[in-house]
C-alpha cells in the first residue's frame, strides 16, 4: 500500500534548465559518489542520519513533499543491486535501487542533490506491486545482467547528444515521426517487463503509441557513463511520476529502463498479456493522473 504523503509539490521544468545552465558549481565524481555511498549505508540500516544533509532538506517521495521520518527511508532495506548515474555539471546524482526481499519488494529510483558536500534534495520514486509492470526479481535478473561499465573517453557521447536521444525517445510518443536514434540491439526494461531475447538483432522500437506528452523533464546525465536519467510525469502535470533511464552506445540507445508510479489502479493503462511485449507499444485506456 502507498504511504500517504502531504502537498502534491508542482516541479517546473525550468529546474532542469536551470541545472543545465551550471547554476550550481561544479562538483567532482567522488564528491558524489560519497553521497551516494552513504545513502546506501542509510538506507540499508533505515537510519536518514547516516547521511550528510543539509539544512533546510527537501524531501520528496514520487514527487510529492514528504515527511523523512516516516518515509521509505525509515525502512531498512536489504539492497540486492545498486546502479548510479553521477553529474558532476548539476551536482545530482540518480541512484536505480533493486530490493527482492519476499515480506516486501521494491525498486527504487533516488535522485539526490549536493551542494557544499550535503544532500540538499532527496527525491525518490517508491515502486511497489501495485505499480505498472512491477516485478523485482525480473528487474534484478536483467539490469544486474547487463553492461554498465564506464565508456573510454574517445568513444562517448556529449552531454548535449545524451540529452537529445533521451529527448527524441519521450517526444516520440507524442509525435510518431520523432527521429530516435534506435540502437541495434537494444533492450527496454519496464518494471520488470523486458524486451529482447539476447539476440544481436534485439530492437527497443517495437511500437509507440501516439498523443501521450511527457512533462516536467528533469535530466541527470553521466557523460561517463554516456548515460542520462529523465525524471517526469505521464501524461499530464500531475500524472504518473516516472524515471527513464538510457545507456547510449555508439551514438545509440542501448539499454532503457523505467519506472512507472501508478497514481490509479495499473496507471489506467491496459495491462500487457502475458509473454507480450510491455507498454511501449500500448495505448493507455485513459490518461493517468493523481489521485
Amino acid at each position: 500500500m502507498k504511504r500517504a504523503l502531504v502537498s502534491v509539490v508542482m516541479v517546473s521544468g525550468l529546474l532542469g534548465i536551470a541545472a543545465e545552465s551550471g547554476a550550481q558549481a561544479r562538483c567532482t565524481r567522488a564528491d558524489l559518489q560519497k553521497a551516494v555511498d552513504s545513502y546506501i549505508v542509510a538506507q540499508t540500516k533505515g537510519q536518514a542520519s547516516a547521511m550528510p544533509l543539509a539544512t533546510p532538506l527537501v524531501y520528496m517521495e514520487q514527487m510529492r513533499a514528504a515527511d523523512i521520518a516516516t518515509g521509505i527511508l525509515k525502512a531498512p532495506l536489504k539492497i540486492d543491486f545498486h546502479r548510479s548515474l553521477l553529474d558532476t555539471t548539476s551536482c545530482e546524482t540518480f541512484t536505480e535501487v533493486i530490493v527482492t526481499d519476499k515480506s516486501h519488494p521494491y525498486v527504487l529510483g533516488v535522485h539526490l542533490t549536493v551542494i557544499g558536500g550535503r544532500i540538499s534534495a532527496i527525491d525518490t520514486l517508491v515502486a511497489d506491486a501495485d505499480d505498472w509492470l512491477f516485478n523485482a526479481d525480473s528487474y534484478l535478473k536483467y539490469s544486474a545482467a547487463e553492461n554498465w561499465n564506464p565508456v573510454p573517453a574517445g568513444s562517448r557521447s556529449t552531454r548535449a547528444a545524451l540529452l537529445a536521444a533521451a529527448n527524441a525517445y519521450l517526444d516520440v510518443f507524442n509525435d510518431n515521426s520523432t527521429p530516435v536514434p534506435w540502437g541495434t540491439p537494444c533492450n527496454r526494461l519496464e518494471g520488470g517487463a523486458h524486451t529482447g531475447n539476447g539476440s544481436p538483432t534485439d530492437s527497443c522500437n517495437v511500437g509507440v503509441p501516439s498523443g501521450m506528452h511527457i512533462l516536467n523533464r528533469r535530466f541527470i546525465v553521466d557523460e561517463e557513463m554516456n548515460a542520462v536519467d529523465v525524471l517526469d510525469r505521464f501524461i499530464s502535470e500531475t500524472g504518473a511520476p516516472d524515471s527513464h533511464l538510457f545507456r547510449l552506445e555508439n551514438g545509440k540507445i542501448r539499454y532503457v529502463h523505467t519506472i512507472t508510479i501508478c497514481l490509479e489502479p495499473n496507471c489506467g493503462f491496459p495491462r500487457p498479456a502475458r509473454g507480450a511485449q510491455p507498454a511501449a507499444g500500448t495505448q493507455p485506456a485513459q490518461s493517468p493522473g493523481a489521485r
